[in-house]
């Protein structure tokens, strides 16, 4: 493990227990028909009435600061190869585009009015809010945070695989007749 990669680890660990610690909340109010509205992040041991702990948005918090400290892991765990020219390691850029789209969906998640739960039938969204920014007639849509994160994901995951270095294998004469003749053996 080198330097760099204690240091991500202490930094996502102090992360996880930031959002333990202050955890998102929700507001349940009887004039809004026990909708529970985001209400914002506060201190876990403090009881404050009408408030429930968002227990889907905080999962996803966890996750995404887990993933993040993954890939960092990832870029600070190779020692840079010595070349005549540096070149672009482009597994390297697409890590470090996950991990701020990780961030960016945290910051400015999918909200819907809380009038919109009551009277529709169907899950909408009003649009992409910073989450620190006190709307309290809003309600984080989790299942739409949830594909963004796992698109997020897929897609960093195919594109890291794209960029791969591995070469492939060639097969000498002497390898492909050792193979033939095993074959042949069966």
């Amino acid at each position: 493990m080198t330097k760099f990669q204690r240091i991500a680890l202490g930094v996502a660990l102090v992360n996880l227990v930031l959002v333990v610690v202050f955890p998102p909340y929700d507001y349940v109010s009887a004039a809004r028909n026990n909708v529970a509205t985001f209400d914002g992040f506060g201190f876990y041991f403090s009881a404050q009435p009408n408030r429930v702990l968002n227990a889907d948005f905080l999962q996803i918090e966890l996750f995404v600061i887990l993933a993040n400290a993954c890939i960092a892991w990832l870029l600070l765990g190779r020692k840079p190869a010595q070349r005549e020219r540096p070149r672009t390691d482009w597994q390297k850029v697409v890590l470090f585009g996950v991990a701020l789209n990780l961030l960016l969906v945290l910051l400015f998640p999918p909200m819907q009015n809380y009038k919109a739960i009551t009277k529709a039938s169907l899950p909408s969204f009003d649009g992409f809010y910073f989450v620190f920014g006190g709307y309290d007639k809003y309600v984080i849509v989790t299942p739409m945070l949830y594909l963004e994160v796992i698109f997020i994901l897929i897609n960093g995951a195919m594109l890291y695989l794209l960029f791969s270095k591995a070469k492939p294998v060639d097969i000498n004469a002497a390898a492909k007749a050792l193979a033939a003749e095993m074959k042949r053996q069966r």
